[in-house]
């Protein structure tokens, strides 16, 4: 067990949250070798022995749910069965994880050099871990981090090792199967690889489910995935993929498990290995192909300090509970159980909520970071420093004053776990620009761009936290009015066009609308009567603040209505669609129309275009022109015309308390 050097929390307002541990600690005063060899007899499921590969895959080629896929396709597509059947070993063949403690003890050693390296502490609430061990005993258990970064998985296999707990089989994608040796020893450790997409390859769809399935009704070792599906390039969440959370629900909603336990786990990263990666890439710089050649190339990280990672085992959600009064389960007694039978719509809505629930508690479970908060404020004054007859910079004095009231502020709107860790001030913080004399102004532009979009990243990870307030003080700007009804409509308004762009539960407005007035009410920044919104003369620091950490979305949503209205084509496609209005954002930002360099983000863009698609503003066309986009112009001018006036250039109301 790793020793007590205890992070404790020292606002009373935290004191529920658990304590963290920083398990590198031991790491760096004991033998790695003796770490990676130590006895490892993890507690499982109901004490069952472990399961050898070969007999996992022979448990599910024999299953009578894909024996009735096999006959389907082979009804369907005049193929013999025998046929269809070796397709199918060949999809298992190239899915299946080998799990292999060898394997294990070999990255247990060299990730234990690697973590000391690159990282200062890995802190972990072991009441978090105690109620996971716990938890493998009783019930198949899903576990669910938060993806930022390649380092996850990885992070969370040493962590299991580290605590004696199952080791999980993770899902990962087929591009790190192409690594030489790197993806068989992966395999080794406990992946299985997917296709990214399968479409409706039935076959595929029938082992891939059925082999998860599997694992996991019986109880082999913990099933391991990402709600997010792909990593986020952002440090927002995305919006959940539900493809992997119906499968693993199955077997409780056919009665194959009496209860199934979800675990969110939320990973906090002081600084993302992939961070100038990420920013070059929603700037149209290609992501670069998974190879060994690249993972040795990319050594030169361990030269760098990345901070601190703080993981959070979330309290374990029993799916019995979650579906009780929610889901009738007879309704699956109606077919045989290896029958393949669509989800009905009380079964989408319910994974749909789950997951979007799942992905709010690995959200609220984050540990906010003091570079998070700087960096919040670094931007805004970038932003600001941006407008004519703005200076640049900031004193430190003054800058140290609006850290700590940020960090107040952010202790009265959650409980979330807030490090307290001594804030190193340089007087170079924040974006800087260079300049030579052989750059363009282009050039220039997007190497501004990267440090930008790097420095939002941080800011990102606070956004959840000040989300529901902030499109509050929106709308209290957009209404131009004080009527409480006013100012619902326009929270309304920008919560649906900004669902795609962070994680706002379907169904919940009125209740999200409620929870930003009472945060706003107890920070004192606003007074709400039956009828009325108002702006204190305290509150209006704060409402300036919320407002202008989104701005940069707003602006983002309204360039790409602009682009659609005046750019569009008629032959404008999906694919066409980011080139296109990236070319168009350089021009106006290099003749100074646009503010926020941020709008050059092409996760925004394709949040924009996935908004409008929703709102029916734009549609996509199927059969000989599919994937072009029509543009319904009265629509879309309508709805930048509704997100202009929310721009905070309108007079707020101030009431003198």
């Amino acid at each position: 067990m790793a020793s007590k050097a205890v992070y404790s929390h020292r606002d009373p307002m935290l004191k529920k949250r658990d304590d963290f541990e920083d398990i590198l600690e031991e790491r760096r005063n004991s033998s790695d070798l003796r770490y990676a060899l130590k006895c490892y007899t993890p507690v499982v499921y109901k004490g069952i022995s472990p399961c050898k590969a070969d007999a996992l895959t022979n448990m599910v080629l024999q299953s009578s749910h894909l024996h009735y896929v096999i006959s389907q396709v082979s009804k369907e597509t005049g193929r013999a069965v025998d046929d269809v059947q070796d397709e199918a070993s060949a999809i298992l063949e190239e899915m299946a994880q080998r799990l292999q403690l060898s394997t294990i003890r070999f990255f247990a050693f060299t990730l234990s050099k690697v973590f000391k390296t690159l990282f200062r502490s890995i802190c972990v609430n072991e009441e978090g871990i105690q109620r996971l061990q716990q938890a493998i005993q009783e019930h198949p258990v899903v576990l669910l981090p938060s993806h930022r970064s390649y380092m996850d998985f990885l992070l969370m296999s040493y962590l299991l090792y580290t605590y004696d707990l199952a080791l999980p089989v993770i899902a990962a994608g087929m591009d790190f199967m192409g690594m030489k040796f790197v993806g068989e020893m992966l395999r080794m450790s406990g992946a299985f690889f997917i296709r990214r997409s399968f479409g409706g390859d039935k076959l595929y769809w029938a082992v891939f489910s059925e082999y998860v399935k599997t694992m996991l009704k019986n109880g082999y070792a913990p099933v391991e995935f990402f709600l997010e599906g792909t990593r986020s390039r952002t440090s927002k969440s995305l919006t959940p993929k539900l493809g992997l959370l119906n499968i693993v629900m199955d077997p409780f909603f056919k009665g194959e498990v009496f209860d199934m336990s979800l675990v969110p786990v939320s990973i906090s990263y002081e600084r993302i290995l992939e961070e100038s990666l990420y920013a070059r890439e929603m700037l149209g710089v290609p992501k670069p192909k998974e190879s060994t050649s690249g993972l040795f190339k990319a050594r030169k990280v361990l030269s760098q300090n990345y901070g601190s990672i703080h993981v959070y085992f979330g309290q374990p959600v029993s799916l019995r509970s979650l579906a009780e009064g929610r889901v009738n389960r007879s309704q699956f007694s109606l077919v045989p159980r290896h029958i393949p039978k669509r989800p009905s719509e009380e079964i989408q809505n319910f994974v749909n909520d789950s997951a979007y629930m799942l992905v709010r508690a690995q959200e609220e479970n984050m540990v906010l970071k003091p570079w998070v908060l700087l960096a919040s404020l670094l931007l805004q004054n970038h932003h600001q420093s941006q407008a004519p007859g703005q200076k640049p910079g900031m004193a430190l004095d003054e800058l140290t004053e609006r850290v700590v009231w940020l960090r107040d502020l952010s202790r009265q709107f959650t409980v979330v776990p807030e490090i307290q860790e001594t804030l190193y001030l340089r007087g170079d913080v924040g974006p800087k620009e260079s300049r030579s004399a052989d750059t363009t102004p282009e050039e220039e532009l997007l190497s501004r761009a990267v440090i930008v979009l790097s420095c939002a990243s941080y800011r990102n990870q606070a956004l959840h936290v000040f989300l529901r307030p902030a499109l509050l003080a929106l709308a209290i700007h957009a209404a131009a009015s004080t009527k409480k009804r006013e100012v619902f409509y326009s929270f309304s308004f920008l919560r649906n066009m900004f669902s795609n762009e962070f994680i706002l539960v379907p169904g919940a407005t009125v209740q999200d609308f409620e929870e930003a007035c009472y945060l706003l009410v107890k920070t004192g920044a606003l007074q709400i009567t039956q009828q009325e919104v108002l702006v204190t003369e305290r509150g209006h620091r704060t409402i300036v603040f919320l407002t202008s950490m989104l701005d940069p979305f707003l602006q983002g949503y309204q360039v790409v209505c602009r682009f659609l209205c005046e750019e569009a084509t008629e032959e404008l496609t999906e694919k066409q669609f980011i080139p296109s209005i990236r070319r168009f954002i350089i021009k106006h930002l290099l003749a100074g129309r646009l503010r926020y360099t941020e709008v050059l983000s092409s996760d925004l863009q394709k949040n924009a275009l996935a908004a409008l698609l929703r709102l029916g503003a734009v549609q996509k066309l199927k059969g000989v022109d599919q994937g072009t986009l029509k543009v319904n112009t009265v629509m879309v001018n309508s709805l930048e015309d509704t997100l202009g006036g929310k721009l905070p250039t309108q007079k707020v109301v101030v009431a003198r308390l």
